[in-house]
């Protein structure tokens, strides 16, 4: 075994610039274990273990590793963008890097050996990859929108980052039952959708306070569910003591431990209740383990308007009215303006995710030059620009077009999330990120003008693990395998009138369809599903409402008629073929890593 080096958790970085503090010994000793285990020093299951902890995640190709790099509220400056591009065109075989449903960035087909140089790489520019995987305290996720948005409270991320550093190899980060994760929002718009989450907080101001609603027990997979609320209002001050005495009885929880595909916090609160669990807080709460803690020492604090554009010397007279079709539908969909007046959010839409590696140091020079050197990534799988001047909206676009990352349609139908599926993850059962191109292709082709079928979302996990947060989407899609004539059929199941928008961390999980359908006949059923929609809706009636009032049992006939690929032959051997594959599909699941 190996002794990691500690630091004390509320030490404050001494640069005071980087939001997670970098202990190079960390990295020197995880390349010390490599060569171990490479000497067969290790064993395999132990070594997996230490691994994940530092980030580095097992493929289902052999030898091959996914790093995942912890992006805390999402947050990103342009010089790690450049890095970031330059891990992806050095190390990255597939020469891109993807970004999660988690705003986390992640590298695939990476060689073990090659990790602690890239670690080195990041490092140097404040990005890490400690607890990004395993039975660890997560990335902590947060709103694009957080210290722009007309509707906050108050900007939550400086006590997101104080919440990450303070749980950053904590005595309680890695050895619990399973992960948890958490998100923070500014108010209730809540895009960072806080409700699916172990532990979650949206700010509230209460008698002049600064506060949170504190929420705990949410997740998707395995009895996907909303998180309870724990505590209505809970004061800044107390909101990390509140947490820990969270984890800290989910950490005891022998019952939780039994069974590692239900060993989430969820369980545990499902099975005692969240009264229960209010209650064994507050006990906890009165126990030796509670010190102060110096929240003012853990706060990022960062004034982002320092580094806008400043306002012009004279009012600028800015109109589009002789814009062209595609910019003006790019500024209606992808541009928001912030509560300072003058500047906007500008949405980049990455398809399934990913940024290939010529466009990282590219679009990092935009960000320099436009949005005061940062951007902010969001579950959607998308990247923001903030503080990106009105007037400075057309060269933007002009830009990003130049960069081919001006699609239109942020948080529309084509805006389609999906995993990385049975591309790199042990436990795809389908390639997810086929069915992404698969849907998105079919969708430039279908007319989305109607604003009601626009307004609909598309998510899809290759699995039932929801990593794609499918539950929540209004067609939802997760991978799945039926029996034909000629063998194994890659095949979806769905989830309908599911939504994520409804604020105040709320959600609700769409009904799940007891049907499955063949991958390559997942077009035809959207397609379907938008025509008959269209054709039945009542008035305004959206899509879920729609969904609703038909009933499952109308959507299982529907599906019913998908079922049939016919036999193993030359007219029907693409259905036995998953997207984006030229074999006959085989069901090839490994044991993952998640609960390690």
């Amino acid at each position: 075994m190996t002794t990691e080096t500690k630091r004390p958790r509320w030490t404050p970085n001494p640069d005071g610039q980087r939001v997670l503090p970098i202990v190079p010994e960390e990295i020197e000793s995880f390349e010390r274990e490599v060569k171990r285990f490479r000497n067969g020093e290790w064993d395999e299951n132990q070594f997996m273990a230490f691994r994940l902890r530092q980030g580095v995640y097992g493929q289902r190709q052999a030898d091959q590793q996914m790093m995942r790099i912890k992006a805390p509220f999402g947050g990103l400056t342009a010089d790690q963008m450049d890095v970031l591009g330059k891990v992806a065109e050095e190390y990255a075989p597939l020469k891109r890097g993807h970004l999660t449903t988690r705003e986390n960035i992640q590298f695939h087909h990476v060689f073990l050996d090659d990790t602690p140089e890239i670690m080195r790489m990041l490092g140097d520019v404040g990005l890490s990859t400690r607890e990004a995987c395993g039975n660890t305290i997560r990335n902590v996720t947060g709103s694009p929108a957080a210290g722009v948005a007309i509707d906050e409270v108050f900007d939550p991320t400086p006590y997101a980052a104080a919440y990450a550093r303070y749980f950053l190899r904590h005595e309680l980060s890695g050895e619990m039952p399973r992960k948890i994760k958490t998100a923070f929002s500014g108010g209730l718009s809540d895009e960072a959708v806080v409700g699916i989450h172990d532990v979650g907080f949206i700010s509230k101001i209460k008698d002049g306070k600064k506060g949170f609603k504190m929420v705990a027990g949410g997740g998707l997979a395995i009895l996907p569910k909303q998180a309870p609320v724990l505590y209505e209002w809970i004061s800044v001050d107390d909101y990390l003591h509140a947490a820990e005495a969270a984890l800290r009885i989910f950490n005891r929880s022998a019952e939780e431990r039994k069974n590692r595909m239900k060993a989430r916090i969820k369980f545990l609160i499902d099975r005692i209740g969240i009264d229960e669990f209010r209650d064994q807080v507050e006990e906890e709460l009165k126990g030796d383990w509670k010190q102060p803690i110096d929240l003012d020492s853990l706060l990022w604090i960062e004034d982002e308007s320092a580094d806008a554009a400043p306002a012009p010397s004279q009012p600028a007279n800015v109109s589009f009215d002789d814009a062209s079709a595609e910019f003006t539908e790019w500024r209606r969909t992808n541009v928001v303006p912030q509560k300072q007046d003058g500047y906007n959010m500008v949405h980049i839409v990455l398809q399934r995710g990913d940024l290939m590696s010529h466009q990282w140091s590219p679009l990092a020079e935009i960000v320099r030059e436009f949005a005061g050197g940062r951007v902010r990534l969001d579950i959607q799988q998308n990247m923001v620009m903030r503080w990106v001047r009105t007037e400075s909206l057309m060269q933007v676009w002009e830009r990003l077009s130049e960069l081919e990352l001006a699609r239109a349609g942020r948080h529309t139908i084509t805006d389609v999330v999906t995993c990385p599926g049975t591309d790199s993850c042990k436990l795809g059962i389908t390639s997810s990120m086929g069915l992404n191109k698969a849907l998105t292709d079919f969708l430039d082709t279908y007319d989305t003008s109607d604003p009601l079928v626009n307004e609909i979302h598309i998510k899809a996990s290759g699995c039932p693990n929801s990593c794609g947060q499918h539950h929540i989407a209004n067609i939802g899609f997760h991978g799945a395998v039926i029996k034909g004539k000629g063998g194994q059929v890659p095949a979806y199941e769905l989830f309908l009138a599911g939504d994520y928008q409804i604020g105040d961390g709320n959600v609700r999980i769409g009904n799940r369809i007891k049907a499955r359908v063949p991958a390559k006949k997942a077009p035809e059923v959207l397609k379907g599903l938008l025509d008959r929609y269209q054709a039945e809706r009542q008035d305004s009636e959206r899509f879920n409402g729609w969904v609703n009032r038909m009933g499952t049992g109308y959507f299982e006939e529907y599906l019913a008629d998908f079922k049939d690929v016919g036999p193993l032959d030359r007219e029907h051997i693409e259905n036995y073929m998953d997207w984006d594959k030229t074999i006959v599909y085989k069901l090839e699941r490994g044991e993952g890593e998640c609960a390690v």
